[in-house]
């Protein structure tokens, strides 16, 4: 099957990242089905041998076939000048640790790149359900789900008391609760990888995903920004602002991801609301 994109600019990248991707979540699979020893990283947070082991997989692959371009791995040492490069790989071996710990779906391998500080092509890959995600600049964004391939975008929902809203599984907390009631939304559901999060509201099945935490990081929400973006949606913090990705790992001032037309009325409702992250 052709995909798009395969045969633009990017089109060596997207496919050395959908296999790449494949064979890392084959690999991942194979070993929650064995024995998974889970141990604690700082930060309170799980990692297991599969997540290096996909790590491993990943970079090899991608520095092989792109030695020149920088690249960050959640499950490497990362130095912020790193980000200073035209072209930096940002990798997150299993996003979602917690969920595919526990033997769920809702964990995804995800590979994207940033040139010149902007997420320009990603992968988002779900291994359980063959289901990935991906986007080039010239091929747009897509889902190849069990064999079907269909452009993506987003929702025309355009209050915020009609969104769908699509919350963490693991790390939900009364932060959530103040949102749902400060914004009027009662539809919601939840999932363990942000990236999987920001896909779905690049689909059209959710709307609006806020994570009031500081929590996250740039191989997080480099691949699915790109696929959200291309979609018709966008990523912001929780003021408004633009992620960047020249110069932070890490999203202090919290997340929002929606399908535009939400935007604008969810930010400024919710900025007074969690001021003391500005």
């Amino acid at each position: 099957m052709a995909l798009p994109g395969e045969h633009g600019a990017y089109g060596r990248e997207l496919l050395r990242s959908l296999e790449l991707a494949r064979i890392a979540g084959t690999e991942v699979v194979r070993l929650r089905n064995g024995d998974l020893t889970v141990e604690m990283k700082p930060g309170d947070e799980p990692v297991t041998v599969a997540d290096r082991r996909a790590s491993e997989l990943i970079v090899e692959g991608l520095t092989s076939a792109f030695p020149e371009d920088a690249l960050i791995s959640e499950e490497l040492p990362a130095a912020i000048e790193t980000l200073a490069g035209r072209r930096v790989w940002l990798v997150d071996p299993i996003d979602g640790t917690k969920d595919f710990i526990r033997g769920g779906d809702g964990f995804a391998v995800m590979i994207g790149l940033s040139v010149d500080g902007v997420p320009t092509l990603g992968v988002v890959h779900q291994p359980t359900i063959d289901r990935t995600f991906f986007v080039t600049p010239d091929g747009g964004a897509h889902v190849l789900d069990r064999g079907e391939l269909r452009p993506l975008r987003v929702s025309t929902v355009a209050a915020a008391a009609e969104a769908r809203l699509v919350a963490s599984a693991s790390h939900r907390t009364a932060d959530i609760d103040r949102v749902k009631t400060e914004l009027g939304i009662a539809d919601e559901i939840n999932v363990g990888s942000v990236g999987v999060k920001l896909c779905l509201i690049a689909s059209g099945v959710r709307d609006l995903y806020v994570n009031p935490s500081a929590k996250t990081k740039a191989w997080d929400t480099c691949a699915p920004e790109a696929i959200l973006a291309a979609a018709g949606g966008r990523l912001s913090d929780l003021f408004g602002r633009p992620i960047t990705y020249r110069t932070e790992l890490a999203h202090r001032r919290g997340l929002v991801a929606s399908n535009g037309f939400l935007h604008a009325e969810v930010t400024g409702k919710l900025g007074p609301l969690f001021a003391q992250l500005a």
